[in-house]
């Protein structure tokens, strides 16, 4: 119950996004290749990020 108002980490939030940018490439690469390379693209910036934010 504490822990309901918790805010999220920096970690956390990348994650989330990075989850997201994956699933939104996958639905639009069906139909729009670019589209869908230009998201993987920026989900594997994000991947890097939390890679960083993991080592320190």
């Amino acid at each position: 119950m504490f822990g309901l108002f918790k805010k999220k980490s920096e970690a956390e939030k990348l994650q989330d996004l990075y989850k997201k940018k994956l699933e939104e490439a996958h639905k639009i690469s069906h139909s729009n290749r670019t589209a869908a390379d230009k998201l993987m693209a920026e989900a594997e910036e994000i991947a890097k990020k939390i890679e960083n934010l993991a080592k320190n």
